[in-house]
């Protein structure tokens, strides 16, 4: 498994040997199992996440129980919840394993270390962040201007490789509506 970081870092992130090295030294192993919690509302992320393999979500949840699926990290995707992160504040967020999961777990203080030290580190986070908003930006205009079946259209295209993997009940909190909405939808797209 970690070769596969290793690739992933030399691929993307462009570090030699000696970089994803620096970054290993500090980085803690973790498998997780289908359900398992990493981070809960009211709690302080304190960490942030490389998926090698499995896959994360984060949401949260309405007074009524009702939960609000906000993204998705399959393998070699980052996962984290930063605003509580970068302001040491409790979190409204929850993270979740959705399938049992391998992870790399880097300690706030550790990242921002390795960040200083590998300028690389730096630039590839900040265009992750940027990269980020830009997404959420597009998906928050999409939930006021398309139609629910744009949407699932959207979501299927963005995301060929979980769309199977993830509950359908899941696809509908993500899309915003309800599982019977999601399922007319999807019954109504395949007599097309």
């Amino acid at each position: 498994m970690m070769n596969n970081f290793r690739d992933y870092a030399k691929e993307y992130i462009n570090l030699n040997d000696e970089e994803i090295g620096l970054m290993l030294s500090v980085a803690t192993e973790k498998k997780v199992r289908r359900k398992d919690m990493l981070l809960q509302a009211g709690e302080i992320c304190r960490h942030k996440i490389f998926i090698l393999e499995g896959m994360l979500r984060l949401y949260r949840t309405r007074d009524d129980g009702g939960e609000h699926n906000m993204y998705f990290a399959p393998e070699y995707h980052w996962m984290t919840e930063p605003e509580s992160l970068n302001n040491a504040t409790p979190t409204l967020y929850n993270i979740e394993a959705v399938e049992d999961a391998h992870l790399l777990l880097w300690a706030k203080r550790d990242f921002v270390s390795l960040s200083v030290a590998i300028p690389k580190l730096k630039v590839y986070s900040e265009n992750i962040i940027s990269r980020n908003l830009a997404m959420t930006r597009e998906r928050v205009f999409n939930t006021m201007s398309a139609t629910v079946e744009e949407r699932y259209d959207d979501f299927v295209r963005t995301y060929p490789d979980i769309f199977n993997r993830i509950p359908l009940h899941m696809v509908a909190s993500y899309l915003g509506v309800s599982l019977k909405t999601l399922t007319r939808v999807r019954h109504a797209q395949v007599k097309r």
